[in-house]
């Protein structure tokens, strides 16, 4: 889980809502800012829209879409570190962290709770 005092500004976007407003809750249990955005339109808009120490791309959005929107977060904002979720251990340029298929939300509370910037830097060292 987050330390006290180590609140993250999290958007966080899946195609389904269903998905999206029951994972957000076990963010916002986690002590972070969560955002929520519908699909590839919805979270390139909150992009447009503000600024984000993370970006977690769930596993309903499409493959396409988890692709190319980190690539779109860097651009709007390159503090910005982008989390994708059920990627099978794919590297991909513009992703710092990724969880593999199968993962719940508790590797994903520990990747970004044990420090995101060492989650980046472990999935940069894969």
């Amino acid at each position: 889980m987050s330390k006290p005092g180590a609140s993250l500004k999290v958007l966080y976007g899946e195609l389904n809502e269903q998905v999206l407003a029951a994972q957000a809750v076990v963010l916002e249990k986690a002590g972070h800012q969560v955002l929520t955005a519908v699909g590839r339109k919805g979270v390139l808009d909150a992009l447009n829209d503000g600024k984000f120490d993370l970006v977690v791309l769930g596993p309903t959005l499409t493959r396409d879409d988890r692709h190319h929107i980190p690539y779109m977060a860097k651009k709007k904002n390159a503090g910005t570190r982008v989390l994708v979720m059920h990627t099978d251990g794919s590297r991909h340029p513009y992703v710092d962290g990724n969880t593999d298929t199968g993962s719940g939300m508790e590797e994903l509370i520990a990747k970004i709770g044990g420090g995101h910037g060492r989650a980046a830097g472990a999935a940069a060292g894969r």
